[in-house]
């Protein structure tokens, strides 16, 4: 079937946006827990003539309980403004079992992914693979990290709203 890809905290619509431009087949959604965002991003795909790209106005711990959603992407990805201990709760209950969670950093340190290891195998994850690459222009390095989803995520993540990020996994 088709692909579906979910992208928590969509900000300005990277990369879900260039990834539908791309791959024009894969089924999008969005969820952002600012409505002026989901505003424009909505407005942008009309602009851009873009299918198969849904919006939600959620935040993501009450979006990874909705049975509608919940375990239910081949993709989910984030740009890691958080920790990646706290991303990952809210990313990975959203990922199908075999799936992967993609995340986006600026230069993480080992000692960041290392210190998420625990909480991403709790999640039922496991690091694949972490990309390093330099941006042109001298913009300092990024990295793509790979976690695939090994097993179910326990019933009880992610936690309540908020909580996650005050009392990291």
């Amino acid at each position: 079937g088709e692909i579906t890809l979910c992208d928590v905290g969509a900000g300005a619509g990277f990369p879900s946006i260039p990834l539908k431009i791309a791959f024009p087949n894969i089924k999008v959604t969005i969820v952002d827990s600012l409505n002026k965002r989901i505003n424009f991003l909505e407005l942008l795909f009309k602009e851009l003539g873009l299918e198969g790209v849904r919006c939600y106005h959620d935040r993501a711990e009450t979006f990874g309980q909705n049975p509608d959603h919940r375990a239910a992407y081949d993709i989910v990805t984030a740009r890691a403004v958080a920790r990646m201990s706290v991303l990952s709760e809210l990313c990975v209950p959203l990922v199908k079992k075999g799936g992967y969670f993609v995340a986006m950093k600026a230069a993480s340190s080992q000692e960041e992914l290392d210190d998420a290891k625990a909480a991403i195998a709790t999640l039922g994850g496991k690091v694949e693979e972490d990309y390093a690459f330099e941006l042109p222009k001298e913009e300092g390095e990024r990295h793509i990290i790979l976690i695939k989803k090994a097993k179910e995520t326990p019933k009880k993540y992610p936690r309540k709203p908020g909580l996650p990020n005050k009392k990291p996994l």
